[in-house]
């Protein structure tokens, strides 16, 4: 899974943040009512979103230079 993020294009990479974001949010608040099946997948998708990021920076700056 870390690696399945390298070969897409910026404006993927983008959705996909904006997915996990929304998939995040929405895992938070399950943990708050009580329906979560799997507590530590809270912390792979912030993993995941912080990954999404860097490569998203990682794009920005290329195309500065």
């Amino acid at each position: 899974m870390k690696n399945s993020f390298k070969n897409l294009t910026f404006a993927e990479l983008k959705a996909k943040r904006d997915e996990l974001n929304r998939k995040y949010m929405e895992f938070r608040f399950q943990m708050v009512i009580g329906h979560v099946d799997n507590p530590l997948q809270k912390r792979t998708m912030r993993r995941q979103i912080a990954r999404l990021n860097t490569l998203i920076r990682q794009h920005e700056l290329a195309a500065k230079a």
